[in-house]
């Protein structure tokens, strides 16, 4: 998402579209992210919302993974690339805020902030909008009964395979992922120690390696989304509730685990926005090198395309493929 919604959101309250919030006044910010100044005038206490650890850690003080609280005067609803997780934030921001309270919204077109608006249209709310850097911002009065807006627009969780649960805003929240699907067939059935799954998303990956390998010791899941590895608890309870699992919201980036492993699972990253990273599977690669004991086994999944090889090199005695399919290749690597 460009970082030009953060100006666009911003933008009706330095054109006095809508009223500055003053001292005293209650703001919950949906979606929140830094590195952009607040108008000069804006004196509100704002209490952020972010799930993604990397901008949670980003905010500082006064950040939470999930948005606690009611009565708010302003709610603002930063837009990101999912359809569902945008609505579902919009949702929570008609719920939290007071009774004709403000609540705007802003996105770029990337993260579909015209088709958004027009649902809004469309539910009967009352908006005003205007383009700026970009994108668009919408602006409302939380009108006096909005339980028919909040429920049209809260999503309930998606049941895959009639055994796991996940949310819109999660990595492939409707379906068991390729990639994953295709290292879990590959994933060892003797294993016995001590597991990390770098990246676990909703649980699928330690779900198949407590169920093929059931003499595993424990399994360790990190994950940056806070609400993904709330439904990988929820999802492990279900399917493994005598696996021995913790769980860690972490950044590996910059949150390196404090503990060495005998095997590290993981199917990695390769974006944040629309464009493609390979950087961020190179870091996690590393990281697991570093989390890895000596002897320590890392498997992996990729598209085939990313160039994954040379760093597995760099940080491991051995590595190679264990097999691809017209997507993607698993690959394997021994510290």
């Amino acid at each position: 998402m460009s970082r030009d919604a953060l100006k666009t959101l911003f933008h009706p309250f330095v054109t006095e579209a809508v009223p500055m919030p003053g001292e005293g006044e209650r703001v919950i910010f949906l979606g929140a992210e830094a590195s952009h100044a607040l108008p000069e005038d804006f004196k509100a206490e704002i209490t952020a919302v972010q799930s993604f650890r990397p901008l949670f850690r980003a905010l500082g003080e006064g950040a939470f993974p999930l948005a606690e609280g009611e009565g708010y005067d302003v709610g603002l609803v930063l837009c990101g690339k999912h359809k569902g997780e945008n609505e579902n934030r919009i949702a929570e921001a008609l719920a939290r805020v007071r009774e004709g309270g403000l609540i705007v919204v802003a996105g770029g077109k990337e993260d579909g902030i015209q088709p958004l608006r027009t649902r809004l249209m469309k539910l009967g709310l009352q908006i005003d909008y205007t383009p700026k850097y970009h994108g668009v911002a919408i602006w409302l009065g939380r009108p006096d009964n909005a339980d028919a807006a909040i429920e049209a627009l809260k999503a309930a969780p998606v049941v895959i395979e009639a055994r796991y649960e996940a949310a819109p805003g999660m990595f492939s929240h409707e379906k068991v992922d390729g990639g994953s699907e295709l290292l879990a067939s590959r994933l060892p059935t003797d294993f016995d120690g001590n597991a990390a799954d770098f990246g676990a998303g909703w649980g699928y990956l330690s779900v198949m390696l407590a169920e093929k390998s059931p003499r595993v010791n424990r399994i360790d899941l990190f994950e940056a989304d806070y609400q993904a590895l709330e439904f990988a608890k929820r999802n492990l309870a279900r399917n493994c509730p005598d696996l021995n699992a913790r769980f860690y919201w972490q950044d590996l980036g910059g949150e390196p685990p404090k503990e060495k492993y005998d095997l590290v699972v993981m199917n990695p990253p390769f974006h944040e926005t629309q464009a493609t990273d390979p950087e961020l599977g190179k870091t996690m690669i590393r990281t697991a090198a570093a989390a890895l004991k000596q002897g320590g086994r890392l498997m992996l999944v990729a598209n085939r395309g990313l160039p994954y090889e040379p760093v597995l090199a760099e940080g491991f005695r051995e590595h190679g493929e264990t097999c691809r399919n017209a997507r993607f290749k698993v690959l394997w690597a021994r510290k």
